[in-house]
């Protein structure tokens, strides 16, 4: 049997097993992921010259990838923000009634990539006219969504956000919230780097999910290419 057909046999096991939403999620012990202590234990302890970003793109798994493979990241972490809930859990913010978002902090060397260089990356990675939230996933908790963490990021960002729309490439208006920062709560540890612990299930997810497909309709030859 061809391995196309057999990763097709697969993929149609696993969402018979509602494997098409990001909200499906739970936790699995087949192989430990790594928790936001133990990647924050990888960075140095002299990163006093690291900055951060937060990007809300829907499901949050989708949005580590894209980051992690840019020179200058450091660490990506997923989890929650944007919410009035101290430490909320997943479950919490899947229901949607804590106010906050899935979302990804990035942390990076500015003297190796620039702020401006991380945005495209995450408009690239989105669907920029859904208010509904993203791809399959839909509700507030998947919105999408800039949290700037200074006034430098909040004017790069809206400049961002004014070039995208002078642009005239969408005929809906851009959708996408930009907000101050606020309290960023990692996500439990089975959802972080789930790209990397469940290979399987995170291509099926996207697959599933349409993400792929909906973000080579809106971004056409400037769509991420993900394997």
């Amino acid at each position: 049997m061809r391995i196309k057909q057999v990763f097709t046999w697969l993929s149609v096991l696993l969402l018979s097993t509602a494997l098409l939403s990001c909200s499906s999620a739970e936790p699995s012990a087949s192989v430990p992921a790594e928790s936001a202590s133990e990647t924050a234990q990888l960075i140095s302890a002299d990163d006093s010259q690291l900055a951060e970003a937060v990007f809300a793109g829907g499901c949050f798994w989708c949005m580590e990838k894209p980051y992690d493979q840019l020179p200058g990241v450091v660490s990506t972490i997923s989890g929650y923000t944007g919410g009035e809930v101290e430490n909320p859990s997943y479950q919490q913010v899947s229901a949607g009634t804590t106010g906050h978002v899935e979302a990804l902090q990035v942390r990076y060397d500015p003297e190796q990539i620039s702020y401006e260089e991380l945005l495209p990356v995450f408009w690239h990675n989105i669907d920029p006219v859904d208010d509904q939230g993203q791809f399959c996933d839909k509700g507030s908790q998947y919105r999408s969504a800039i949290f700037y963490q200074n006034e430098e990021q909040r004017q790069l960002a809206e400049a961002s956000k004014r070039s995208l729309k002078a642009s005239n490439k969408f005929d809906q208006p851009i959708a996408t919230d930009l907000l101050p920062a606020s309290e960023f709560y990692p996500a439990e540890d089975y959802h972080q780097n789930y790209y990397q612990t469940h290979p399987v299930r995170y291509k099926v997810y996207r697959f599933g999910c349409g993400r792929d497909q909906r973000l080579s309709e809106l971004w056409g030859d400037e769509a991420p290419v993900h394997d």
